[in-house]
């Protein structure tokens, strides 16, 4: 077995370094290009050139790209309207970026020996906990001390106040790490359930040529899942924004 090396399916998560620099700035400085920074850069110019090849300003009759990048915002503005209420629009263009940058982060982690961005902790509890802060913050500067009557549901008997306050104080305190959980646990289980499939079904197409025929049946299941993939990746997308909308709505209106 010397020279043989198993690979987990938990491998592809990891983060590498690519290209690391040593400067002699402030003492000493290492500056170190990731696969995860490398795939976010790329992530932020396939969405700012899906946009730019959209752009329809100098252009009589709409490209397919423009109408598909035209629904896009007509539904998250109508999600946005209905999530958040009067004077939404503020929150639109975060709530745009970041619905595009979690789906193209999704889509491009399944491409093959491609890395998954949205699948890193770092990336998805980042963004939860940031969202978190944000949408505390803007609580604050909306309610002031008004805010922490969100802790107290309308109508308590005032015996059970404490322990509806600790209840609530911690139901609100774990929206900063559920809303990134989710999005992670479902890409890692999706793609580590892909990973060990693929790896079975290569060695059973290495095999036999009468294996590998009846190996067909499970590689159309295989192929099945990879669709069903694809469809998580634009769901948990779209999950990921409206509970953004909806916390962001709780911070507006105290309910």
């Amino acid at each position: 077995m010397s020279g043989f090396k198993i690979l987990s399916p938990l491998s592809q998560f990891e983060v590498s370094s690519l290209i690391g620099v040593n400067a002699p700035i402030l003492g000493y400085l290492n500056i170190t290009l990731t696969n995860l920074a490398l795939y976010a850069c790329f992530i932020l110019l396939v969405v700012l050139g899906f946009h730019l090849y959209g752009n329809n300003e100098s252009k009589l009759i709409p490209n397919k790209w423009s109408i598909s990048l035209e629904t896009s915002f007509a539904s998250l503005s109508s999600m946005v309207r209905e999530q958040i209420g009067a004077q939404s629009e503020i929150y639109l263009p975060f709530i745009y970026s970041l619905f595009f940058f979690i789906l193209i982060g999704n889509l491009i982690s399944n491409v093959p020996y491609s890395f998954a961005v949205t699948a890193s902790g770092v990336v998805s509890l980042g963004l939860s906990v940031t969202i978190f802060i944000g949408v505390t913050i803007l609580a604050f500067s909306i309610h002031g001390l008004k805010f922490f009557s969100f802790f107290i549901p309308a109508g308590t008997p005032l015996a059970l106040v404490p322990l509806l306050v600790l209840i609530e104080l911690v139901s609100y305190l774990a929206r900063a790490v559920s809303l990134g959980v989710r999005l992670f646990a479902n890409i890692v289980a999706g793609h580590t359930l892909l990973k060990i499939l693929s790896t079975y079904l290569y060695k059973l197409f290495s095999g036999s040529v009468l294996i590998a025929v009846i190996t067909l049946i499970p590689f159309a299941i295989f192929l099945a899942l990879i669709g069903l993939e694809i469809a998580v990746s634009l769901i948990q997308a779209f999950v990921f924004t409206l509970l953004v909308c909806s916390y962001l709505r709780d911070a507006v209106h105290l309910h």
